[in-house]
């Protein structure tokens, strides 16, 4: 299956959705610290019910740590500023997206480390800022799992 990396999450009630999302896709949720809540925080544990003993997850001190367990795996970087729309991508089993914190997105060093080719953006009509950061991973894993056929679960 897939990988979702939460660079720096702040919003405990995200990361709870996306840890439910997680579980009922089968994807598993790397979360790079410094984390904006603590693993115990309720507003996280509400948001993920009881999907948490469910989900995989893994907690990363640094980013280099993360990148480190994920190399040799194609890296996909998820932005207001990325360059190729997300729903335009053939993804294969094991692909990793990278989503950034919500008040300011991935920072520069990590998107220029992806290729243009693989810094995906999600279309938004005119102005907008940017979407719900579990509204985002949603939309790309959902996609990607699509174009799996849903692992021919469903």
């Amino acid at each position: 299956m897939f990988d979702v990396v939460l660079y720096q999450p702040e919003i405990p009630p995200n990361t709870g959705n996306i840890i439910r999302l997680c579980a009922n896709t089968g994807a598993r949720l790397h979360l790079v610290k410094p984390l904006g809540f603590t693993l115990d925080d309720k507003q996280l544990l509400r948001a993920g019910l009881d999907y948490h003993e469910f989900a995989s997850l893994t907690v990363h001190e640094r980013w280099e740590d993360c990148v480190g367990q994920l190399r040799d795996r194609r890296l996909f970087a998820v932005s207001t500023k990325g360059t190729q729309r997300y729903n335009l991508v053939r993804y294969l089993e094991n692909d990793v997206f990278v989503f950034g914190p919500e008040t300011r997105g991935l920072p520069p060093e990590i998107l220029g480390s992806v290729t243009t080719d693989r810094r995906l953006r999600v279309p938004m009509v005119q102005g907008s800022r940017s979407l719900n950061l579990s509204n985002a991973v949603a939309v790309v894993i959902y996609e990607a799992w699509r174009q799996l056929d849903f692992g021919r679960s469903v």
